[in-house]
C-alpha cells in the first residue's frame, strides 16, 4: 500500500521552484515526467493534491496532528488503486486552492468542490461525482425572519472567498439593486457558529451536510428552499492533456470505489450519512 505524504511548505517551495503541477516530477527531455518513485519497478508520477485543514470531517488536522477527513481518506483510497501515480497532499487556505492550480503549484483540488457554470469556464472537472449536496441558508436557531436571499438584502452574510456559496451571493448582488453585504471569512469554518450567534453576521450559505459538522451543539438551523444543488468533483487544469488523463484515471478508480461500497462507507464514517447516493 502506498503511503501518501503531506508536503511541508519548504518542500513545496522547492518543488515549485523545480517545476510542479502537471510536471511535478523532473522532465526527462521527451515531454514526459521522470519517475519520482516506483511501484513494483514501474515508473510512477508524483501528483500534488491541494486541500485544506479547516473543514471539519472533510479535510482537517486531528488531535494527533494528522491530516484526515472524508476528502483526504477518499484521495488516499484512490491513490491505493492507481499504481502509476503517487499522490502527495499540499494544504493551504481554501481561497488559494484554485489559484495554486492555475499556477501549477498543485495538480488537482480535493476540497468538496461544486461544479457550477462559472467554474466550468475556467477549470476541468472529472466526470464521476463523489458526493452531491444542496446549498441553503443557515441562520441562528431563534431567527425566524429569514427564508430567502431577498430577506438577506442589506444584511451581513458570511462566506468563503471563491466558494460556490460566495458565487450565489455575488450573483444575487449583480442582479439586484439592494445588495447583500457579503463578509468573506478569514481562517477556517470553525468560527461560523460564533459569528452568527454573536450577531456579527446574520447568516451564511452552506451545503446541507455541513451544518451538523460545524455546529454539533445545534445552535444554527437551515431555512428556506435549496438555492442550488450540484455534484461534488475534483478540479484540474483545463486544456491540459496530462490533467485530462489523470482525471480519467481517477474516474475509473472512483467507479470501483462506488461499486464496492467503499465510497458510501467513507461518507457515513466522516459525514454522518451517505451523501453519495445522488452523485451522478
Amino acid at each position: 500500500m502506498k503511503k501518501l505524504r503531506l508536503l511541508s511548505a519548504a518542500l513545496v517551495l522547492a518543488i515549485v521552484t523545480a517545476g510542479c503541477g502537471s510536471t511535478a516530477g523532473s522532465n526527462n527531455g521527451n515531454g514526459e515526467n521522470a519517475a519520482s518513485g516506483s511501484s513494483g519497478g514501474a515508473e510512477v508520477k508524483r501528483i500534488i493534491v491541494g486541500t485544506g485543514t479547516g473543514f471539519p470531517q472533510v479535510c482537517f488536522i486531528d488531535e494527533n496532528g494528522k491530516l484526515t477527513g472524508f476528502d483526504v481518506e477518499l484521495v488516499k483510497e484512490i491513490d491505493n488503486r492507481l499504481p502509476d501515480y503517487e499522490f502527495e497532499f499540499q494544504t493551504m487556505e481554501f481561497s488559494n486552492l484554485l489559484l495554486s492550480l492555475e499556477t501549477n503549484k498543485i495538480d488537482f483540488v480535493a476540497h468538496e468542490m461544486e461544479e457550477n457554470p462559472e467554474r466550468e469556464q475556467k477549470y476541468l472537472f472529472n466526470k464521476e461525482a463523489y458526493a452531491h449536496w444542496q446549498n441553503k441558508i443557515v441562520v441562528a436557531k431563534d431567527n425566524n425572519s429569514i427564508q430567502t436571499l431577498d430577506d438577506l438584502a442589506g444584511k451581513k452574510v458570511l462566506t468563503s472567498a471563491t466558494s460556490a456559496a460566495a458565487q450565489i451571493l455575488e450573483n444575487y448582488n449583480k442582479e439586484h439593486e439592494r445588495k447583500i453585504e457579503i463578509v468573506y471569512q478569514n481562517g477556517s469554518a470553525n468560527d461560523t457558529v460564533s459569528q452568527i450567534t454573536s450577531g456579527r453576521v446574520v447568516a451564511t450559505v452552506s451545503a446541507d451536510f455541513t451544518l451538523s459538522l460545524i455546529d454539533p451543539q445545534a445552535k444554527l438551523k437551515i431555512v428556506g428552499d435549496s438555492l442550488s444543488e450540484a455534484d461534488i468533483l475534483f478540479v484540474f487544469r483545463k486544456n491540459d492533456p496530462e490533467a485530462q488523463k489523470l482525471a480519467d484515471e481517477i474516474d475509473a478508480a472512483l467507479k470501483e470505489i462506488k461499486a464496492d461500497g467503499t465510497l458510501g462507507k467513507l461518507s457515513t464514517e466522516w459525514l454522518g450519512d451517505d451523501f453519495t447516493e445522488n452523485a451522478s
